[in-house]
């Protein structure tokens, strides 16, 4: 019986001084508003959020609800801030620019929310494009990197003009002053967002290409193409970064057009001896008859050097036309190479001589492999080459080769056993 006159003094005393004291009702307040505002973030969380979620798994259009879950629930977190923007005035004995500065501080919390919500539901939007079959072709990471600069950089004076509690216009109007300072700032932004928009408009580059810069060292495929750089996977697996914007200052080769052609070039020359180029004699003409790539292009010429040497100017061997091993191997290069199969004959095909100098009588192939398989059109290459230089003994034709220390070695021992006693 004595308990509950004593509660009751103590209930009356407390009400007496939350009455006396100031402090103690702002004290009070402020917890009861904190509360709200804990109860509305759960409110909004656990409930509103997980229905929202439940709806979006619903939708008709093939999206993750997660990625939306992310925004949505970034955006949950304006609630308190608002319950705490709105419910401070009811906060008694608060000094007046206490309350300013609660309110200016959970406006620039609700922008910067806003801000981060708007950069993610860009990430989104990048992500659902990544899905189109031609998303690798026009690439839009740039222009969402510039869309959250922007984002980004209108917050930012949003959120200083609502702490100095001024007008945005006031800040904006400022910054005319500041134009050179911030060119020069930017600089590399705005030269990186017209490289990226002449890059996207001429399809220069596409993520997959295989590019060349060697003012860079960069010589490999191109794995991420963003505002400020373009990434690029060399062979040897390094990564190199190249500042967008340089794609457009300088030069550099795509090998895309090689990619979709479908075949890859060969142009490598044979340097043949000059020494060893010579006429044919019908033992030697009947010795090329077994190749059976030769027996047409043999019986052609036969024909054409037969009518010529029929002319009364051609009378005698000087004036007279004849067989040469070189030009009856340039035939068999030929003849061997329309032959293969991995060879593409829709294209350029042909050999040819190149002028002749101090390291040899060059014979050039020029042809496309029909793959663009790196290792296979090496391997292409390597054995048609090694065929054609195993093959050169049969013409009577060396490849040109300066002197090895073998040769040196194997001819001072000649000359000395030339002048041995014997």
């Amino acid at each position: 019986m004595t308990r509950l006159p004593l509660a009751n003094d103590n209930i009356a005393r407390l009400m007496q001084g939350y009455a006396r004291e100031p402090w103690m009702q702002s004290g009070i307040a402020l917890l009861l508003l904190m509360l709200v505002a804990w109860v509305a973030n759960w409110v909004a969380k656990r409930i509103v959020l997980r229905v929202l979620l439940r709806l979006l798994e619903h939708l008709p259009f093939q999206v993750e609800a997660g990625h939306i879950g992310a925004v949505v629930a970034r955006l949950s977190n304006i609630v308190p801030a608002l319950v705490i923007q709105s419910g401070i005035a009811a906060v008694p004995h608060l000094p007046a620019d206490a309350m300013a500065f609660v309110r200016s501080l959970c406006t620039a919390f609700i922008i910067l929310t806003i801000a981060i919500a708007l950069s993610g539901f860009l990430t989104l939007l990048n992500d659902l494009y990544q899905r189109r079959p031609d998303a690798a072709n026009k690439p839009i990471k740039g222009y969402v990197q510039l869309g959250k600069l922007l984002v980004y950089g209108a917050a930012a004076i949003l959120i200083i003009a609502a702490l100095m509690d001024q007008s945005p216009l006031l800040l904006l109007s400022g910054l005319g002053a500041m134009a050179a300072v911030l060119m020069l700032v930017f600089k590399d932004t705005i030269l990186s967002l017209v490289a990226s928009v002449q890059i996207g408009s001429n399809d220069m580059v596409r993520v997959g290409d295989w590019i060349e810069m060697p003012q860079f060292n960069a010589d490999g495929d191109v794995i991420d193409i963003a505002l400020h750089t373009v990434k690029i996977q060399n062979f040897d697996k390094t990564i190199t970064t190249v500042p967008t914007h340089r794609l457009i200052s300088e030069s550099f080769r795509n090998w895309r057009g090689m990619s979709e052609s479908g075949g890859r070039r060969i142009m490598r020359s044979l340097k043949m001896d000059q020494a060893s180029v010579r006429f044919l004699d019908e033992g030697d003409v009947e010795h090329m008859e077994r190749f059976a790539l030769l027996r047409p292009y043999l019986d052609a010429k036969r024909r054409e050097i037969a009518l010529w040497n029929d002319k009364p100017e051609a009378n005698g061997a000087v004036n007279g036309r004849r067989l040469t091993n070189i030009g009856t191997f340039r035939a068999y290069v030929l003849a061997y190479l329309e032959s293969r199969e991995d060879i593409a004959r829709d294209k350029t095909l042909l050999v040819r001589q190149l002028a002749p100098g101090e390291n040899g009588l060059p014979l050039e192939i020029y042809a496309f492999v029909t793959s663009t398989v790196w290792a296979e059109y090496e391997g292409v290459q390597a054995d048609i080459f090694d065929h054609l230089i195993a093959i050169l003994p049969e013409f009577g034709l060396r490849l040109f080769q300066r002197p090895a220390g073998a040769d040196l070695t194997g001819l001072a021992g000649s000359r000395g056993m030339e002048r041995a006693p014997v």
